[in-house]
């Protein structure tokens, strides 16, 4: 679906009001601006399907049109759930802005995804051997910015923007997570101790005021792309390393996986999981529910002793 300039500039004058609105109530909920400019780029794609039509004279028939075509175009349940959910905060923006008395969206179903798809994770061996291979001039950090993902579920956004005094000298993290949440994450000791000495390496930051954990070469905060890469590059060679993980594709969220499949493992209840991982829905976290099949045949091997004796 290209657009050619002329077309974009239309767009942007035509819907201008309505995106410079929907641009500050995201702003007022707090949203980060990865998080903008996903749903910015949704919404205009959404514009340039009714346009020239003011959004006041849309319905349900033209957003199940525009999902139709996202959809022919190739987009699965989850990108298409993707842009109603980002349509959806359009309509209600502009209604709570009082540009707009409806919400078409709001009646239009998500698609029902495929349940329990199991994330891909790193079993403890291969965690273990990922370990050996982090080495160079930036160890301490690199290796602390792949524990807190593989032993403390941080998402790379939350590495990202981890600061020296989130740090607690109990060992608690507090950690800023998705929609602005904060939560507080115990550090098991060898890991809080992994920290300390990364902080004792960690290069003088270029200014002063910079209170970033994880400092660049540059002397700067550690970008996110920065710290994807570290990521993608130990587990390439881990990769090389075993082939089993050949044709996995492997990406740090995997590392989250790996440490939310480790906690199911030991029993951890999903309340508690879901408090660790940062997560606002319940349902998010019991995808990891699904991951140990050994789990499972425990818990019935369990009931087998009850099962009364039948002549």
């Amino acid at each position: 679906m290209g657009m050619s300039n002329v077309m974009k500039n239309e767009l942007e004058e035509q819907y201008e009001k309505e995106l410079r609105l929907f641009l500050l109530w995201m702003k007022n909920r707090g949203m980060t601006s990865a998080t903008q400019r996903a749903y910015l780029n949704d919404a205009r794609g959404y514009l340039r399907s009714i346009y020239p039509k003011a959004l006041a004279d849309t319905g349900k028939i033209e957003l199940m049109l525009y999902l139709s075509e996202c959809r022919e175009s190739g987009a699965g349940d989850e990108a298409r759930n993707r842009k109603l959910s980002s349509i959806r905060s359009l309509y209600k923006a502009l209604i709570e802005l009082e540009v707009l008395k409806e919400n078409p969206a709001a009646a239009v179903a998500k698609s029902k995804q495929e349940k329990n798809r199991i994330p891909a994770y790193l079993e403890e061996d291969q965690l273990r051997e990922m370990v050996e291979l982090v080495d160079g001039k930036y160890r301490s950090r690199n290796l602390a910015i792949l524990l807190l993902m593989a032993y403390a579920g941080l998402r790379v956004g939350e590495v990202h923007r981890l600061n020296a005094t989130d740090l607690g000298e109990d060992g608690l993290l507090r950690i800023l997570g998705k929609g602005r949440k904060w939560r507080l994450v115990p550090l098991p000791e060898p890991l809080a101790e992994l920290l300390r000495q990364s902080l004792s390496d960690r290069r003088e930051p270029r200014q002063s005021k910079e209170k970033a954990f994880f400092i660049s070469q540059f002397g700067r905060r550690l970008s996110i792309r920065r710290i994807q890469s570290i990521a993608e590059e130990t587990l390439h060679r881990l990769a090389e390393q075993l082939p089993a993980l050949r044709d996995t594709k492997l990406s740090c969220h995997k590392l989250r996986h790996s440490f939310a499949t480790m906690q199911i493992r030991r029993g951890t209840d999903i309340r508690t999981l879901q408090e660790l991982l940062g997560h606002s829905s319940i349902e998010t976290t019991q995808i990891y529910t699904h991951v140990d099949n050994k789990q499972m045949k425990r818990a019935m091997d369990q009931i087998a002793g009850l099962i009364p004796a039948i002549s």
